[in-house]
């Protein structure tokens, strides 16, 4: 049985998924940075079907996935011809490229919000959509707390509505109708960490799984620090940061998106501590030539017996849109698998391995290494 993905933002990650989509059917390539590619799910990857992407970007609406794949990652990686099938359409913008460079208009823009969220709903049905996937790049957004309050920002267009919680509202009407859908989150505007989201889906009988993909040096990071936690060592300080040159580090040059990732990156330390010791988490700076292969710098200094002073240094090269589009492979089976099992809401085992930030509201942050055996318990228990 087949899964029906709609992409939110035609960018590198959304290239990437569908090019190594594309490629694993073909039997190209091996799925190695899916990390439940040999785990017995009731859903392979090839499984996936693309049906529609969505951006704002005025030079990709109306043009093929492939024709955008090519433009922007075509002299590195094999981009399948199988993309020519996917149409990328206009998606919401409220505003959420300002400030990028290259012109963007939303489909709200010429249709209003309500009929295009209408659209929206019209185009999934269509398309027998199951799972919507959100990799636009980094906006400003805070939780609206309450189903009401979302639905009344959405009836009023709200000045602090995002794109996000548009397209989440959307994918709750469209579940409504349908009778169930599930909207994977990866980027850190608060969905599965708002309670506002959280409860309309409850009302509307969908999923949502956030916040904010964790592939790079977060997750080792919270690894390291549980290493920490269970050798008794005192962690003195933690500085993490990295440096990139594709549109999403440029998006956060801007001081209010990049204090979005900075929220979802540094919640690990006290959380899996159990005390907040000082740290520095953060995405740092643009650097065009850099690309999207971002370098990564961690220095963690810690006290061991006898007040030993001892420093853990890490310094890395990471292709950072390939990571995410990797556990989209399994985000976008496991948010069918959720529906399927009558899920209403979130699901934090999810959320705890694949997210920065796992929803919901008040979760804690473990390591990866703690949240996979409790992952593969949730899929193992079958509920």
């Amino acid at each position: 049985m087949k899964i029906r993905l709609a992409i939110l933002g035609q960018g590198l990650v959304a290239s990437h998924f569908e090019a190594g989509l594309e490629r694993l059917k073909d039997g190209d390539m091996k799925p190695y940075g899916v990390p439940l590619a040999n785990f017995p799910l009731p859903y392979r990857p090839e499984d996936l079907e693309i049906a529609v992407s969505y951006d704002v970007d005025n030079s990709k609406v109306g043009r093929s996935a492939y024709d955008v794949a090519m433009d922007l990652m075509g002299k590195e990686f094999p981009v399948p011809r199988g993309l020519k099938d996917i149409e990328v359409r206009r998606g919401i913008h409220m505003g959420s490229a300002r400030g990028m460079p290259y012109s963007a208009t939303g489909l709200e823009e010429s249709r209003g919000l309500d009929a295009a969220v209408g659209a929206l709903v019209d185009d999934w049905r269509s398309l027998g959509v199951d799972v919507v996937i959100n990799v636009i790049t980094t906006e400003s957004g805070s939780a609206f707390g309450s189903a009401d309050k979302l639905k009344e920002a959405v009836r009023s267009h709200a000045p602090n509505l995002t794109a996000s919680h548009v397209y989440a509202y959307a994918l709750a009407e469209y579940a409504s109708a349908r009778g169930g859908a599930s909207f994977v989150n990866s980027i850190p505007t608060p969905l599965a960490n708002d309670e506002g989201v959280i409860g309309l889906y409850r009302e509307k009988g969908a999923v949502v799984l956030g916040d904010d993909g964790a592939t790079g040096a977060t997750p080792l990071t919270a690894d390291i620090l549980e290493h920490m936690a269970e050798r008794n060592r005192k962690v003195e300080f933690v500085v993490q940061f990295n440096i990139g040159g594709n549109t999403d580090f440029l998006a956060l040059t801007d001081p209010g998106r990049n204090s979005m990732k900075e929220l979802t990156k540094s919640s690990i330390v006290d959380d899996i501590l159990g005390y907040d010791a000082p740290h520095y988490i953060r995405p740092t700076g643009y650097l065009e030539p850099l690309g999207d292969r971002k370098f990564v710098a961690m220095h963690l200094s810690y006290l061991s017996f006898n007040n030993a002073l001892d420093d853990v240094y890490v310094l890395a090269r990471i292709n950072d849109s390939p990571a995410l589009a990797g556990i989209l492979v399994d985000l976008a089976r496991l948010a069918k698998i959720s529906l399927d099992r009558g899920v209403r809401g979130t699901v934090y085992q999810v959320n705890a391995f694949y997210m920065k930030r796992p929803g919901p509201l008040g979760s804690q942050s473990i390591s990866k290494i703690i949240a996979f055996e409790g992952l593969k318990k949730w899929l193992g228990s079958g509920s």
